[in-house]
């Protein structure tokens, strides 16, 4: 999902989390209407959410933070993590006030797994990272959508980066869809980028 700032992006995934007000429509997940479920009740019905914000325990360990994200599943979830995410593994006894932004991010994504989301929410995953960061993120993504199952829905500023990703793109305007479709056609539209997104031209596949 992208579309330009302020165009509602981040409270369209927060609405779905149930963090945000619907004060008209529905949301449908798996057939269901979750309209008026809580946010606690999304969550264990497949739904997982990374905000904006790193949303981690400074004060504790990558492992430990991890420990809180079970919520009485196995620790054998923990060492899927690490497969996922080997930095994390080599970090592990690391507080969290010690990791770069990068493995903060990470870490927010690994301990949502942990939740077992058939939906991940990603609000902006990469804001603020070096490019060889992202790189390794969005690779780590791929590799949780082919291994796991997972479907993703992501919004990124970054739109070469979200393009590349995503099969599917929706362009928000005003807090409407505009537009809807292949990302790889999209990408091919620079047109359409630009009177949307502000973006004069996406990298080609």
């Amino acid at each position: 999902m992208i579309g330009r700032n302020g165009t509602g992006k981040s409270t369209v995934l927060k609405a779905i989390m149930g963090l945000a007000h619907v004060s008209s429509g529905r949301i449908e997940f798996d057939g269901k209407d979750i309209t008026r479920q809580s946010p606690r009740e999304r969550a264990r019905a497949g739904l997982g959410y990374v905000p904006q914000t790193r949303d981690i325990f400074p004060s504790l360990t990558v492992e430990e933070n991890l420990i809180a994200g079970l919520k009485g599943r196995s620790r054998a979830c923990i060492d899927k993590a690490y497969q996922l995410f080997p930095s994390l593994a080599e970090r592990r006894n690391n507080g969290g006030h010690q990791l770069s932004g990068g493995e903060q991010q990470m870490l927010t994504v690994a301990r949502t797994l942990l939740g077992q989301p058939r939906l991940l929410l990603l609000d902006e995953p990469l804001e603020g990272l070096a490019p060889i960061i992202c790189g390794e993120l969005m690779a780590t993504f791929e590799n949780l959508t082919r291994q796991t199952g997972v479907s993703v829905l992501l919004v990124e500023q970054k739109i070469d980066e979200a393009l590349r990703f995503a099969q599917q793109t929706v362009i928000l305007e005003h807090g409407e869809v505009v537009h809807a479709g292949d990302s790889e056609d999209l990408m091919r539209q620079p047109s359409l980028l630009e009177r949307y997104v502000g973006v004069a031209e996406a990298t080609h596949p």
